[in-house]
């Protein structure tokens, strides 16, 4: 390899990451605003919290059902523009026309047609688009890329925000059509700019396919991914997905039950409880990307570790002190501990796949887990809520979060025992 590719590699790394995380930033600023804006149109023609609490849960449902099969699907796809661009080229333009339209329904089955039809074309190409990252960038570099797309991912709170505080009141109905706009510039940029035909990734598996002496390879059929995973002696990939669902689970319950928690404990306003997360974003943003320069250097299973560790004993501190001050730091630090973990789960995960093949249906798998964690984890911590009290919310949250740093401390053993497997990469 000469002197010269390396930098053009990095160069083209770099710039996959930005257009995926301009991606990224589109389809969660209409995700975001969504998830705002959308239960007071339901509100409208429904009075039953249940109900609406349940149409709202459907994206959530389908993207555990759909994200790894249209990822599993994508890795099978082969056209000259590569496996993931027709998809996005498709779905982001389809998806932004069908938010913008979601305010026009002037009934409730117009209303949760729209609501159900968006969710569904939206979750159909949410894992494309970040599987784009490991078919551009490095294994050993992904945690910096990683990093990037997690910060465009939360800056769409504070754009859903904005929307909301200036626009939603006056125009509600342009108010949706701007997210929409961000995702129609986006796929359009990405339609032009990026062929993931190029990519090393499909590249790599391209030339797999001709070749005569691999043609045999295992058939990357979900479920047969599914099944490698499962039944693997090595049960390191197995083990990161658990550690993101038990982290998922313990992240999810402690930015969802705060506001409750901090009514309950600390005495607050419902608006005073319901910013106490704020600080902790802005920390999340703010530590991520050096976070990630971090787990390249010194390893992302430590790293990740560690984090789940700091998220821990900031949790369980915050539980015990019960101010608010101490409230703020305590999420602070358990938000620093979080980026830790959550710049290096997918890289970890896709880092540990076997073949490039396969990268689309990992994402998917990272999804599911992401997603049953943050079904499943504030329910359990509700369970034990109603045992201990809402004083031990946070700590509740910790022990779950515990569990996450057991699982991959795990990991770190097994791959100590067999340091040939990806070892510069873990």
């Amino acid at each position: 390899m000469t002197t010269v590719d390396a930098p053009a590699r990095r160069a083209r790394g770099r710039s996959a990451t930005f257009f995926v995380a301009l991606a990224v930033f589109a389809q969660e600023s209409t995700w975001n605003f969504y998830d705002a804006q959308v239960p007071p149109l339901l509100r409208e023609h429904l009075d039953d919290a249940v109900l609406i609490g349940l149409l709202m849960g459907m994206d959530n449902l389908f993207g555990v059902v759909v994200q790894p099969w249209i990822g599993n699907r994508s890795d099978n796809t082969r056209t000259r523009w590569g496996r993931r661009i027709p998809y996005l080229a498709v779905g982001m333009p389809v998806a932004a026309v069908l938010f913008a339209t979601i305010p026009l329904a002037s009934s409730l089955p117009a209303l949760v047609a729209l609501m159900l039809t968006y969710a569904l074309v939206a979750n159909s190409f949410k894992p494309i688009a970040e599987s784009l990252l490991p078919d551009f960038v490095r294994p050993e570099r992904r945690s910096r890329a990683s990093a990037a797309v997690k910060i465009a991912s939360s800056l769409t709170i504070v754009v859903s925000a904005l929307i909301s505080a200036f626009l939603v009141d006056s125009h509600p109905t342009l108010s949706f059509s701007i997210p929409s706009a961000l995702m129609l510039l986006s796929a359009a940029v990405l339609v032009w700019k990026v062929r993931d035909s190029a990519s090393p990734a499909y590249r790599a598996v391209v030339a797999e396919d001709a070749d005569p002496e691999r043609r045999a390879a295992p058939a990357t059929r979900m479920r047969d991914v599914v099944g490698d995973v499962v039944r693997d002696r090595n049960r390191s990939r197995l083990l990161v997905l658990l550690a993101i669902l038990l982290f998922g689970g313990a992240w999810a319950a402690s930015r969802s039950l705060i506001t409750p928690y901090g009514t309950e404990t600390l005495g607050l306003s419902r608006g005073s409880a319901g910013s106490l997360t704020l600080p902790g974003g802005i920390a999340f943003l703010l530590t991520a990307y050096p976070l990630a320069l971090l787990s390249e250097r010194v390893g992302r299973l430590r790293v990740m570790s560690l984090g789940v560790v700091v998220f821990v004993v900031s949790l369980t501190a915050g539980a015990f002190l019960r101010t608010p001050v101490a409230t703020v730091v305590a999420l602070c630090l358990g938000a620093i501990g979080a980026a830790a973990f959550l710049i290096n789960a997918s890289v970890v995960l896709w880092n540990l796949a076997p073949s490039a093949r396969v990268l689309g249906t990992y994402t998917g798998l990272y999804t599911v887990s992401w997603a049953s964690g943050g079904f499943l984890g504030p329910a359990a911590v509700g369970a034990l809520i109603d045992l201990t009290g809402w004083r031990f919310m946070l700590l509740d949250a910790a022990l779950l979060a515990a569990l996450a740093v057991v699982a991959v401390l795990r990991i770190d053993v097994l791959r100590r025992r067999n340091p040939a497997d990806a070892a510069d990469v873990l």
